[in-house]
């Protein structure tokens, strides 16, 4: 698709400014491999692979791993690494029970149908395959959301833009996954407050630009408010900026 016809309301991605400015996404992500526990020769899908970096440590772990995301560019990039990345919405995935274990890491609060995600990360597992993913839980990134809402409701704004993922609380998605079939052995709720290298503007350009987008030739107006609102809580006497992160772990297994 061109530039010129790209949905201004939908999130778009850029693999460099996501390295610039969200590396810290796949540099936190220890603790989900290891409760992934990957195996030399299993066959693994990682669910919004993004850029691939964590997709190429699986391979390098001897692990037959495919990627899928919804971006070209992230796509592109993760072929770049030389892995077998295809395009795809986590929320139809097409495949049968091929997969030993199915990983997802920082990428399903990002797709809202969680019953579609849900039941096609089920048809993809092997019987006793394993499902292990983290990403944003209930009250994650609480207070940036607070702050765009309020600027939202003074400019009359569309508040949607605001909100745009899915952050469940840990028994809402433990059902949801029984539901399905799942039994689901641990899922915990994990603050994890998270120092933003590149400061907060950064963060709200590369994840929330839709939201200022909508406010036209007042865009970097609504961006300095929303900075202004989030300072006395994510920002210290130093100018570091830290955001409100709580992450939803979980590993479930399909009987």
């Amino acid at each position: 698709m061109s530039e010129a016809g790209l949905d201004p309301r939908r999130q778009q991605w850029s693999a460099g400014s996501y390295d610039t400015h969200a590396r810290f996404v796949s540099d936190l992500a220890g603790g989900v491999v290891d409760w992934l526990a990957p195996k030399a020769g299993e066959r693994i899908l990682d669910v919004g692979c993004g850029d691939g970096v964590l997709t190429a440590e699986l391979r390098d772990r001897g692990v037959d791993v495919v990627g899928v995301d919804s971006s070209e560019d992230f796509v592109n990039a993760a072929k770049a690494r030389g892995l077998d990345a295809r395009l795809m919405d986590g929320e139809a995935l097409d495949f049968g029970p091929e997969f030993d274990a199915v990983f997802s890491n920082a990428a399903l609060h990002w797709m809202p149908k969680a019953d579609a995600v849900v039941s096609g990360i089920a048809r993809a597992l092997k019987p006793g395959g394993r499902f292990v993913a983290e990403f944003g839980g209930h009250g994650n990134v609480a207070a940036i959301v607070t702050a765009m809402r309020a600027i939202g409701q003074r400019r009359g704004g569309d508040l949607s833009l605001a909100t745009p993922w899915y952050f469940p609380a840990p028994q809402t998605y433990q059902a949801l996954l029984e539901d399905h079939g799942f039994i689901v052995r641990r899922i915990a709720l994990i603050p994890r407050p998270v120092v933003l290298k590149t400061g907060i503007e950064g963060w709200l350009m590369l994840f929330r630009k839709p939201f200022f987008a909508q406010f036209g030739s007042d865009a970097r107006k609504a961006l300095d408010e929303a900075i202004e609102l989030l300072r006395p809580a994510l920002c210290d006497a130093d100018g570091n900026w830290t955001a409100d992160y709580v992450r939803l772990r979980v590993e479930a297994v399909k009987p």
